[in-house]
């Protein structure tokens, strides 16, 4: 078949390209280039069907209200997902995500991550079968700074105490003692541990209290938000010591899981606080369990765990010192509208034969 303008998807290097007048196969047919699976042609849009799953996101709504080309529906449990998922030319998802998904999934040709981190997709087999993968990075970095600097204030203004001090109608008295008392930022340190959208946004939050900012970064050079230093990740521990709080805001993966270690919590200050708003494999709990009890740090603020729902009978629910929040960090009211925006602009890059999709992964 001959047309003017297709796009066309070649497994091995995974980009659309506007080929001009062309041979392509049909919507129907398959091809094989190099031993690799190439996948069909992507549908035009009223042909294109997207599946959105999220148990709680209302990702359906709020592309309807855009007036979309596209068909599309949205499922609320993963039974459900894995019923559907054969249906869908493009999948948008994140927690709902399961690899055995792909072998139902037989249309699909684009997935859509609801989050930033991608850490949960089978890359190489979705290489392989010709199926292109976006994250939602940047979506978030707003809300995540935010969360970030919202938990630095309600351990340093001790606003977790108080709350916890009016569910027993308990009036605190005036401290003698300084070590027990609120602290200010002004003059601080804070050391952020990858130095991305979300570090750069929460670097410019920090300065706006005159705090001190180090941070780590792969590649200095590219650092965007304002610091005093940043150095490379194997630098870290260089850092650490004149921190005040430590902040996580770093993707996981295998140089960041259990990149706070017994070894860094013994060399932070004893007065010092531990911030994740990454993902949780990137703290080795354990050893965190330890430094909060024994007081070799102040205190720690966790949106993420290695285990969630966080198991009932986890150590952190009892701790003073801590604050804990379930994972919703980057869960504000402009969450769907933020993603939608992701996808609309590259289902148009798809569409128009353009080769590389924002936030493209593979």
């Amino acid at each position: 078949m001959r047309i003017s303008t297709s796009a066309v998807l070649f497994s091995d290097n995974l980009r659309f390209s506007d080929f001009g007048t062309s041979v392509v196969p049909s919507m129907c047919e398959s091809t094989l280039i190099s031993g690799e699976i190439m996948s069909e042609a992507f549908p035009i849009p009223s042909e294109t069907m997207i599946h959105f799953a999220h148990v709680a996101y209302r990702m359906e709504e709020t592309y309807k209200s855009r007036s979309p080309k596209a068909k599309y529906f949205q499922t609320w449990s993963a039974e459900d997902t894995i019923n559907r998922i054969k249906e869908a030319d493009v999948f948008v998802v994140s927690g709902f995500w399961d690899n055995a998904l792909l072998d139902h999934a037989k249309n699909l040709k684009y997935i859509q991550s609801i989050g930033a981190g991608y850490d949960q997709f089978p890359l190489d087999e979705l290489k392989h079968r010709g199926i292109r993968l976006a994250n939602a990075a940047g979506v978030n970095q707003n809300a995540v700074a935010e969360h970030a600097i919202s938990m630095i204030l309600g351990l340093n203004r001790h606003i977790h105490t108080g709350r916890d001090n009016q569910h027993t109608n308990t009036w605190r008295g005036m401290l003698g003692d300084l070590t027990k008392r609120e602290d200010e930022l002004v003059g601080k340190t804070m050391l952020i541990v990858g130095m991305g959208a979300i570090g750069s946004r929460l670097a410019r939050f920090a300065r706006a209290f005159d705090m001190k900012v180090l941070a780590t970064k792969r590649n200095p050079s590219t650092a965007e938000g304002p610091a005093d230093q940043v150095l490379t990740p194997d630098k870290l521990g260089d850092l650490i010591p004149d921190a005040d709080f430590v902040v996580l805001t770093c993707p996981l993966n295998s140089e960041t899981t259990n990149i706070i270690d017994q070894g860094s919590l013994s060399a932070m200050k004893s007065t010092a606080y531990l911030i994740n708003v990454a993902r949780g494999q990137c703290v080795d709990e354990p050893a965190l369990v330890k430094a909060l009890k024994s007081g070799s740090i102040a205190g720690a603020a966790i949106d993420h765990f290695w285990t969630e729902p966080l198991e009932k009978d986890s150590e952190f629910w009892g701790m003073e010192n801590v604050i804990i929040t379930p994972h919703t960090g980057g869960e504000t009211r402009l969450y769907e509208e933020r993603v939608i925006d992701i996808l609309d602009d590259n289902l148009a890059r798809i569409w128009r034969g353009k080769g590389v999709l924002r936030n493209e992964i593979i």
